[in-house]
């Protein structure tokens, strides 16, 4: 059954048909509720009274609930509720205030009006109408079904977490012992700016984030994580504890920021879920808990929430942040300042235009229509899922690059090309509809990740996406050299014995170890330009044995119908090796 969109038990219709009777003003209806609920203003106004008189009247009708999964709703069921705040009872964590910043249907406060007997006064905030009913219903359940438990303030707050004053609040419970708790939403500020949301942060790229970085994604944040360190910011030093449900990459970034925002949280932990089985989803999420007004941590320790086991720590090690401080220890000597840069494929975003199928000797782009163009701007094309072999001389895409750096004028292609620049202009809707503010006054038809690194002809590439530590030799296609797009990360070269040696070395068990240590599986994008730039390929190449790198070297021979040796290792060593302190600028 359900009134104003929310559940209600039919013990709780019974209660409140017997107790709102005849014309009872709204604060004496507030008072009955309040004796057994202790929650404060059950009803708002007087007009609230009046209309859940008139429905409980009536047959309440069964409403089809909506699917608030796009705005990352997911509400977490009473059992996984419940056995969190049992956790948290058996650690001996016994608080006067609960805060939920984020209440939903409530089935974290009922989970702790169960748990926990020493709670005063408990807290919820929620931006959804019905949900705060039907906590509010729940509440009153509860203490039907309880009625010898003890009474706390309760306040259900209909509004906005991101208007919420948790500083003025904060202040306010000094003296108190505080569990906040919850399950904030899953999903980022885009997301839900997508969606048209109200509900979102005022400053959109509260990390500080400058210049493009901001632009092109790094200014994109979980809700989440904006909810969790403006809690950190306001009670940081309150008595107190930290239990929330979150993303992994969420609790990632709580335990990186620690190194600059020095937060006075410890004891931080992540007690993975079972997604799939709690909520139905697949995504990688967790219980992130830590003490309040402690000494930073600089740590985190990972648990499996029903098991309890202790699988291991990630965090900060001296000026390094690694995803498992055990085996990075073994690895270390290896992450330090690679001798050359990495860089980012090309980003496009207009994929049904600038790609394209090669199909009995012409193109065709991803609209299906047959492209007669002049072939100097089309280059071969390598996504993340194409990066399987060790060596790869062919590509089943093509792209158009209209550009040899960023910003450079395009102007160029309609006197040089001018089957091309027809093409793309009948195209221009599909430019001009690309979102990314990226593109905002910048010559027609730009990309972004071009530069005078993407047109080396030999390139040592791995996918971003993808799980597996393995690196990818390109080699030209019919004497051009092969792009990557913005999900492959790489490094290029003019010379291809160089290109094996990097080749050899990214791909040796000690790169591999290194990188399983300071690498996050549940990541997005499992590596970066930050995580590659941390491989020294110069103490990998003076402390690998010289027999393992000729072994390799006949393999790749044999392999492959090439004759290449160690001749030119030691200059290979003397082109990675600084001199005074400055890196070489060879593959820049």
């Amino acid at each position: 059954m359900k009134i104003f969109g929310a559940n209600i038990s039919l013990s709780v219709v019974d209660f409140l048909q017997e107790q709102l009777h005849g014309s009872m003003a709204v604060e004496q209806a507030n008072k009955v509720l309040q004796n057994i609920t202790g929650i404060q203003s059950f009803f708002s106004t007087a007009a609230e009274l009046l209309e859940i008189k008139e429905k409980l009247s009536i047959s309440t009708l069964m409403v089809e609930e909506p699917d608030r999964a796009e705005y990352g709703d997911f509400q977490t069921n009473a059992n996984l509720a419940m056995s969190i705040t049992s956790r948290l009872n058996e650690q001996r964590i016994y608080p006067d205030v609960v805060i939920e910043p984020t209440c939903g249907k409530g089935n974290f406060i009922i989970a702790a009006l169960h748990s926990f007997n020493t709670i005063k006064h408990v807290i919820g905030i929620e931006i959804y109408k019905p949900y705060v009913w039907e906590t509010k219903f729940s509440i009153l359940n509860f203490f039907l079904s309880h009625p010898n438990n003890t009474i706390p303030t309760i306040e259900i707050i209909h509004g906005n977490v991101f208007d919420f004053d948790f500083l003025k609040l904060s202040n306010q419970l000094k003296q108190q012992h505080v569990l906040i708790i919850g399950n904030p939403p899953w999903v980022t500020n885009a997301q839900l700016g997508s969606l048209e949301s109200k509900n979102l942060p005022k400053k959109s790229n509260f990390k500080n984030q400058n210049g493009l970085d901001a632009i092109t994604g790094k200014g994109n944040f979980d809700i989440a994580e904006y909810i969790v360190m403006s809690l950190f910011d306001a009670f940081q030093k309150t008595d107190g504890y930290v239990a929330l449900l979150v993303k992994n990459s969420v609790i990632k970034n709580v335990a990186f920021d620690q190194k600059s925002k020095q937060y006075a949280i410890g004891s931080i932990e992540k007690h993975c879920i079972d997604s799939k089985k709690e909520f139905g989803v697949s995504v990688e999420a967790s219980l992130l808990f830590c003490k309040l007004n402690a000494s930073p941590s600089y740590e985190c320790s990972e648990y499996n929430l029903y098991t309890q086991k202790n699988t291991l720590r990630f965090g900060w090690i001296e000026d390094k942040f690694v995803s498992n401080m055990e085996d990075y220890l073994h690895t270390q000597f290896y992450d330090g300042n690679c001798p050359f840069e990495w860089r980012q494929g090309i980003k496009h975003d207009c994929s049904a235009v600038m790609e394209l199928d090669k199909v009995n000797d012409h193109f065709v782009n991803n609209l299906h229509e047959e492209i007669f163009i002049e072939q100097d701007l089309i280059y071969g094309l390598l996504k993340s899922s194409d990066l399987k072999n060790t060596v790869i001389d062919g590509t089943r895409k093509y792209m158009i690059v209209t550009q040899n750096k960023v910003g450079q004028e395009t102007r160029y292609i309609k006197q040089q090309f001018p089957k091309t620049y027809q093409y793309l202009s009948s195209h221009a809707a599909s430019f001009s509809a690309r979102k990314s503010s990226i593109y905002k006054e910048k010559p027609a038809f730009s990309i972004f990740g071009i530069g005078d690194y993407s047109f080396k002809p030999y390139k040592v590439a791995i996918s971003g996406l993808y799980k597996t530590f393995h690196f990818t030799l390109v080699l030209p296609q019919n004497n051009k050299p092969v792009m990557l797009d913005d999900t492959c990360y790489f490094v290029g070269f003019d010379n291809l014995e160089y290109a094996i040696f990097a080749l050899i070395l990214l791909n040796t068990p000690e790169a591999a170890r290194l990188l399983q240590a300071i690498t996050f599986p549940d990541a997005k994008r499992v590596f970066t330009k930050d995580v590659l730039m941390r491989i020294d390929l110069l103490k990998l190449a003076l402390s690998i044995q010289k027999q393992y790198i000729e072994e390799q070297l006949v393999n790749m021979n044999t392999k492959y119908s090439l004759s290449l040796d160690l001749s030119l290792w030691s200059h290979f060593i003397e082109a990675m090796t600084p001199i005074e302190d400055t890196q070489t600028d060879l593959f820049h």
